[in-house]
């Protein structure tokens, strides 16, 4: 039986590459795709695929954010993540959203359709780098470092939200638009993420997220007034 498969990636690109290696395959079918995060919960909803493979670096709702977002609605499907990056808040933020396994975009084809049949089967799966360096992290025995893994707990999903695209550069006149807030209501959540975190400016809000792995340098814009 084929398994039903969305795309979820804001470059075109991106998805034909992975479109092309599914259609070498009898086993996966693409049936939709999508190039934000919005829109992939939307087509979720409306394509029920059984697996979606989801970008974590997208515009405005990114892929973390997207796939809590679509488990609550459509439980029975499984979201792969494929990120650039493999430091451990993303890693772990990913599971804790519900995601079946973690795959990095530098990784093989061979390892791509690993995590695919292994989330069809009901399994999991995780990139052998990524793999790797949790499993020396538990070893070492600062995997539970709450310093650094845990400073973001205080913060709800919104507020980390927002906080994302700060970090990125975006003007909260922007965030309000992609985020549909109301203008005062994005500068409130500004005021009191910087009071539980206890920095006074956006730099310091920056700081964390780029710390915390919330964000990445790539990604930064200029910062926000």
């Amino acid at each position: 039986m084929t398994c039903k498969v969305l795309l979820v990636d804001d470059h075109k690109i991106m998805r034909d590459g992975l479109k092309a290696i599914l259609q070498r395959s009898q086993e996966f079918q693409v049936i939709a795709e999508a190039e934000n995060g919005a829109e992939g919960v939307l087509t979720t909803r409306q394509a029920r695929p059984d697996i979606v493979v989801m970008d974590i670096s997208l515009p405005g709702m990114n892929g973390i954010e997207a796939t809590a977002e679509i488990l609550k609605t459509c439980p029975q499907t499984k979201v792969i993540i494929l990120s650039m990056y493999d430091d451990e808040h993303s890693v772990i933020s990913s599971i804790r959203a519900g995601a079946c396994a973690f795959v990095l975009k530098k990784a093989s084809e061979v390892d791509l359709m690993e995590a695919l049949r292994s989330v069809a089967k009901g399994g999991s799966y995780l990139s052998p780098q990524v793999s790797e360096r949790l499993l020396a992290r538990i070893r070492r025995g600062d995997l539970g470092d709450k310093a650094k893994t845990n400073v973001l707990d205080a913060l709800s999903p919104r507020e980390l939200q927002v906080m994302r695209m700060v970090a990125e550069g975006k003007t909260s006149k922007e965030i309000a638009v992609l985020l549909n807030l109301g203008l005062q209501t994005v500068r409130s959540y500004r005021k009191t993420m910087m009071k539980k975190l206890g920095v006074r400016n956006v730099a310091g809000l920056t700081q964390i997220a780029l710390a915390t792995g919330l964000t990445h340098p790539a990604a930064q814009g200029a910062l926000p007034e």
